[in-house]
């Protein structure tokens, strides 16, 4: 679908606090941006609430929102889009101003800000799929040991990639966990269907995207597809030790062309004790239960054309 707007003077919600401050910092693309955007606000949002409030109250009454941040603010303002009950009509315009922006990764956008700019206007409308995992809207949710380091990373001072680099070590001793796993109308990774699947798992880590890029340019689901209709479903079972010293073909998705436990399917639902969950790299309370079912075309994003 052709996009055809002009952005000069479109709602932005932008999080300041992106990659160390970025905004305030660089004044240049600050300037740069605010001559640009003219929706711009003077005092942008300063917490997640907040952010998730104004993207809910913006479009309501506009059908598309330019977002100036990272990945957690990108979710941010799905969750508001979602909970105003406007996804099916707002177009959302992404510049990544965060550390990690694996998000505009996975869509082909544009990293430098002038580039992503540019393509607010000469782009196009893709609808994407998005997932609802306990009530939440998703792009991408880990369970277990990445999950838990994600836990020890936001309490750890280093900031940004560093801290998530110094994260790592508590996998060498994170324990595999007794995961009961039932999938739905689905596929196996030959591509059989079924219409029920039931699994019982030592799990280390499982992750459920529909971006094949997490974090700091993980390539962690080569196989996963924005607009498919399914959930890409990978698990790993082998031990921490194994998994942490395997972690370069990890990163590049090699080692997931291989695994034998890489699933598609429209929902999932896994059982265990004190399961670390995250959802786009935002901690959730530790579950015993997690229920995740696909959002078919559930957002509108403008990607190169």
């Amino acid at each position: 679908m052709s996009h055809n707007a002009d952005i000069s003077s479109a709602p932005c919600i932008i999080n300041p606090r992106a990659a160390g401050y970025k905004w305030q910092r660089n004044f240049f693309l600050r300037r740069y941006l605010q001559r640009r955007l003219k929706g711009a606000p003077a005092r942008p949002p300063l917490s997640k609430d907040e952010t998730i409030r104004r993207a809910g109250e913006l479009s309501r009454n506009n059908d598309f929102l330019v977002v100036v941040g990272g990945d957690g603010t990108v979710s941010d303002v799905i969750q508001g889009i979602f909970e105003a009950g406007t996804s099916g009509r707002v177009r959302l315009g992404i510049i990544p101003l965060g550390s990690g922006n694996a998000f505009r990764r996975s869509l082909g956008i544009p990293k430098g800000a002038k580039q992503a700019l540019r393509l607010l206007n000469e782009g196009r409308v893709k609808p994407i799929d998005l997932m609802r995992v306990n009530g939440r809207v998703a792009a991408f949710v880990n369970i277990g040991g990445t999950a838990a380091c994600g836990y020890f990373a936001h309490k750890n001072f280093a900031p940004g990639a560093l801290g998530h680099f110094l994260s790592i070590w508590p996998n060498l001793f994170f324990p595999r966990q007794q995961v009961e796993v039932e999938l739905r109308d689905g596929k196996d990774r030959r591509g059989v269907p079924f219409d029920r699947l039931e699994l019982s798992l030592n799990l280390l880590d499982g992750i459920v995207t529909k971006t094949r890029f997490f974090g700091y340019n993980w390539k962690i689901a080569p196989h996963a597809v924005a607009d498919d209709g399914f959930l890409d479903i990978t698990f790993f079972t082998l031990p921490a030790p194994a998994y942490v010293s395997l972690a370069p073909f990890i990163y590049t998705g090699l080692l997931q062309r291989i695994l034998r436990q890489r699933y598609k399917a429209r929902k999932v639902i896994l059982r265990g004790r004190r399961l670390a969950v995250q959802h786009n790299g935002e901690d959730l309370p530790y579950q015993d239960r997690i229920e995740i079912e696909i959002l078919p075309k559930a957002i509108q994003v403008i990607v190169p054309a």
